[in-house]
């Protein structure tokens, strides 16, 4: 067995060079003793919003927060009925039941997995009120296409850009395309913080203004609260360790899409499938698909390669979400993505030893 080792990620690579400007973050927030909505949330607000190329950004605690901020701020509560992906993370859909709306699924195309404007069409009734595109590991839809489809029926259209800090479309990057979209800083994210953390991206100033306000108890100026909000705001120190990130993210990204395209070019096993090549994917995720997935898992595992499952479960089929009605067979494409997904190690500083043995391990296979 070789010694080598390859974790699924290694934060010390990207922490360890940054160390010192961590500690001078850490430093300025204590010395100012000023912990939320303060300089360091503007400043990370305004600069985050140039990086996604919006007029504006509001900072929150987290990413199901950030969603869910958007639909309250656009009004969409009981009776209503938003598109969500059938294969993304949960949280995409409890950002919806968590305003009172009902999500409603749409199965992916599997070349992609992510949902096209063509099958999210077929869902489209006169309680449907928003789309929801998930940007699902890094890569970005059809946004064009789904901009054109919610004009035709008057519907908000919402990015999910959890996994996409910095994904491009035709020139443009994640967050840019929809009415607003929600961000995680989640500490595993290509943008991460130290802790949770997240946003809401858009060039609709009264829309940040209600996300804002929503954010902070329903109020913008203390004591005064003109609507029921909730409490999810980003943390100075979070948002210091961000600003310590983000001049970085650009070059991350760039070693990202290295990686990945050494992965395309070496990895060649009938029994793997890849999705379709994307140029403007970041690679939160870069999963390969086979019908032997937990073998394939076991085996990666015994040769020190460790990997995640990205997900087993699709929505429909979880406990949480049985009073939808939905049941197995409904979205064959999100419950095939589901089955036979595995995530292999993908991360900046791995070495070129480590890459050319995932890929050597996938070929064996």
């Amino acid at each position: 067995m070789s010694g080598i080792q390859v974790p699924y990620t290694d934060f010390a690579k990207a922490h360890d060079p940054l160390r010192g400007e961590l500690d001078a973050a850490w430093r300025r927030v204590m010395d100012r003793e000023w912990f939320i909505g303060g300089e360091e949330d503007r400043a990370f607000e305004r600069e985050f919003a140039a990086f996604c190329g919006v007029k504006h950004c509001v900072g929150v605690g987290n990413g199901l927060d950030a969603l869910r901020l958007i639909l309250l701020a656009m009004g969409i509560g009981a009776g209503d009925e938003v598109l969500v992906p059938a294969n993304t993370f949960i949280a995409s859909a409890l950002a919806v039941s968590y305003v009172g709306a009902r999500p409603v699924l749409v199965d992916p195309d599997r070349e992609t997995a992510l949902i096209t404007p063509e099958e999210a069409a077929k869902h489209i009734t006169e309680r449907t009120k928003a789309i929801m595109a998930v940007q699902l590991y890094g890569r970005v839809a059809d946004m064009e296409s789904f901009a054109a489809l919610a004009e035709k029926h008057g519907l908000a259209l919402i990015e999910d850009a959890a996994q996409a800090h910095g994904a491009e479309r035709n020139g443009k990057r994640a967050g840019a395309f929809g009415a607003a979209a929600g961000f995680s800083f989640y500490p595993g994210k290509n943008l991460g913080a130290l802790g949770d953390a997240g946003a809401v991206a858009t060039d609709d100033a009264e829309l940040a203004r209600r996300v804002r306000a929503l954010s902070n108890y329903g109020s913008e100026t203390k004591y005064h609260h003109e609507m029921q909000g909730v409490n999810s705001r980003l943390d100075e120190l979070q948002a210091a360790f961000l600003r310590v990130k983000l001049p970085h993210l650009a070059a991350w990204t760039a070693e990202r899409r290295r990686i990945a395209a050494v992965y395309r070019e070496n990895i060649r096993n009938e029994k793997i499938r890849l999705l379709s090549e994307d140029a403007g994917c970041v690679h939160h995720i870069f999963p390969v698909f086979t019908r032997e997935r937990d073998r394939l898992r076991d085996e990666l595992e015994a040769a020190g390669i460790h990997c995640l499952i990205h997900y087993p479960i699709p929505v429909h089929l979880q406990k949480a979400y049985a009073g939808l009605g939905y049941r197995k067979g409904d979205f064959p494409a999100a419950e095939e993505l589901a089955e036979t997904e595995l995530s292999i190690p993908l991360y900046p500083g791995m070495t070129e030893e480590q890459i050319g043995y995932v890929a050597d391990a996938l070929n064996r296979f």
